[in-house]
């Protein structure tokens, strides 16, 4: 059979409508992921329990897949909070919350980063630590973990994929709805494939143009 590139552009529409929940998803929990990752890598590195909480959760994150965190959160969090949790706020949590440990090693790192000096001169000058970590710490760390942000981002796009099994019309989805109906999936997957491709190079080109300007300190 020769390959069909009408069939090709007459998906596009239904794939970027997929293509479009998909960046979206991906930027909700990776901004989520970044309030749950600064605070998890803070606890990381302080010396009370918070730092074992936040051990535990990296660890269990980051040694058990996505797939399965999504069923834990779609389909095993309604039998302990007694009612259905909607796909789209299911896929949401999952992502955010995988997310979050990934950028708390990347923030943990980032911090760990800046010269001890740096600390003990801002408590020094009578700064607390909560002061010392928002105006001194984080902001020149920022500068050390925006490429690793990026790459999260970038993998995260990627990874949003297995929210399909949930039956979220997302970019994967809708390919598959496609192929239901034409029982092409050469060409359907390869459009998906480009359609993968042009996000996350896109996505790659902004974060370098960012890490210039913040290099340049603009």
């Amino acid at each position: 059979m020769s390959f069909r590139w009408d069939l090709v552009w007459s998906s596009m529409p239904m794939l970027l409508q997929g293509a479009r929940l998909t960046v979206q998803l991906t930027a909700i929990a990776v901004f989520f992921g970044v309030i749950i990752g600064t605070i998890a890598g803070i606890a990381r590195l302080s010396k009370g329990p918070q730092k074992y909480i936040a051990a535990v959760y990296i660890d269990f994150i980051r040694g058990t897949p996505l797939l399965v965190q999504t069923f834990i959160v779609f389909y095993g969090l309604p039998g302990i909070i007694g009612q259905p949790i909607p796909a789209y706020t299911a896929a949401v949590l999952a992502l955010s919350i995988n997310s979050g440990a990934y950028v708390a090693e990347i923030v943990r790192a980032g911090i760990q980063a800046i010269d001890k000096g740096q600390t003990e001169a801002a408590l020094s000058l009578g700064m607390t630590s909560a002061q010392t970590m928002r105006y001194i710490i984080l902001p020149q760390a920022f500068r050390q973990i925006l490429p690793p942000l990026g790459n999260e981002f970038i993998a995260l796009l990627k990874d949003s994929s297995l929210v399909s099994v949930i039956a979220l019309e997302e970019l994967v989805r809708k390919g598959q709805i496609i192929i239901g109906r034409t029982f092409r999936p050469f060409e359907v997957w390869l459009a998906v494939a480009l359609i993968y491709l042009v996000m996350t190079f896109s996505v790659s080109r902004i974060v370098d143009f960012l890490e210039k300007r913040v290099k340049n300190g603009v």
